[in-house]
């Protein structure tokens, strides 16, 4: 995977990053996001609304994915992050979102979070659910039918949780 170079998005990555959300939130099969959701909306809500953004790029410059790291909750929870990862269609199945996800672990630790938190990873997204058990997130539950997948009917959703750090010891699931 040397190949592949991550990087802070600036601004100036608008378009690149949009080209890589837009069929993911058009599509609305794994998102929860409206699936006629501008761009402009979209961009606020990866770009700017996080801690932090970043892009992957192939060595030649190339984008191939992208993801944020956000405060999950205010407060006396701000020490918990969420991310959020979308791999560019023509870069899917080349191990990007695996190394996108063992880097947001890294980055999350170095801005100071203690674990991490999805809120809503779909059951149906049987590979995102794979990846995200295989670097160490355990379900704490399921939320029966909570999203409306537009080929699949009503669909279950997890919450998903990692501690960070280097052996990081996982809370036993209720």
């Amino acid at each position: 995977m040397s190949d592949f170079r991550l990087r802070s998005a600036t601004p100036d990555d608008g378009d690149a990053i949009w080209q890589i959300l837009e069929g993911v939130i058009r599509a609305g099969e794994t998102y929860a996001f409206a699936p006629d959701m501008s761009r402009e909306a979209a961009l606020r809500v990866w770009m700017e609304l996080v801690a932090g953004c970043w892009i992957v790029e192939a060595s030649d410059g190339t984008p191939l994915g992208t993801f944020y790291i956000k405060t999950n909750q205010a407060g006396g929870g701000d020490h918990v992050c969420n991310a959020g990862f979308i791999t560019g269609e023509a870069a899917r199945g080349l191990g990007v979102g695996r190394w996108m996800g063992a880097r947001a672990l890294e980055e999350a630790a170095a801005l100071g979070y203690r674990a991490m938190q999805f809120n809503f990873v779909l059951a149906s997204n049987v590979g995102a659910v794979k990846l995200w058990r295989s670097l160490g997130f355990i379900i704490l539950g399921t939320i029966p039918d909570a999203f409306r997948h537009p080929h699949l009917g009503l669909v279950d959703a997890h919450v998903m949780y990692r501690r960070l750090g280097p052996s990081p010891e996982l809370p036993r699931p209720h």
